[in-house]
């Protein structure tokens, strides 16, 4: 029985994602993504018009998930506590696209990512110190945020629950709450 059009897509995102985060994306080819998944190059490109459209279609779901995060919290304006738990559980599942971000952050800004992550950082942080965002609060609202993406990169096996519970205390003390 042959595999699927979604199936051999998402065994691709996924073998890319692991030497993307193994050996960086610039050190990763498309012919090693495709022989690991056990597909011609050209049937790679069926998938995948580019390497580029390849590492866009592995970061979507986690800009979907952020802007939808973001534009919630603003409708919503959880008590800061809050926020900062669903900032974590956010990061949290998307641990191995943060970790990609961080170790590959020259490679995507290109992408227009970075921008996109501080864009959300700057939203969430007028939630979190007030809307004229004075310098000390932006600051602890970027140690604060910051930090908690930090905490899925650098303990990316320690359980959710005792993970996101310190996590958040160090973000809302950074934040002098």
């Amino acid at each position: 029985m042959s595999r699927g059009r979604s199936d051999t897509r998402e065994r691709a995102q996924a073998v890319a994602r692991e030497l993307f985060l193994k050996q960086g994306l610039q050190r990763t080819s498309l012919q090693e993504i495709a022989d690991r998944i056990g597909v011609t190059k050209p049937a790679l490109y069926y998938h995948f018009a580019s390497r580029e459209d390849l590492v866009r279609s592995i970061i979507e779901p986690l800009v979907a998930d952020g802007d939808a995060f973001v534009l919630a919290a603003e409708r919503d304006q959880p008590h800061p506590r809050e926020l900062l738990e669903r900032y974590f559980a956010l990061n949290h599942q998307h641990r191995d696209v943060v970790m990609l971000i961080v170790r590959e952050l020259t490679a995507l800004q290109d992408l227009g990512l970075v921008e996109k992550v501080f864009d959300w950082r700057h939203r969430l942080a007028r939630l979190l110190v007030g809307p004229d965002l004075p310098f000390d609060g932006a600051v602890r609202a970027t140690v604060a945020l910051g930090g908690l993406a930090d905490t899925v990169v650098v303990f990316p096996d320690a359980p959710f629950d005792a993970l996101c519970e310190v996590a958040v205390d160090a973000a809302m003390a950074a934040l002098g709450m």
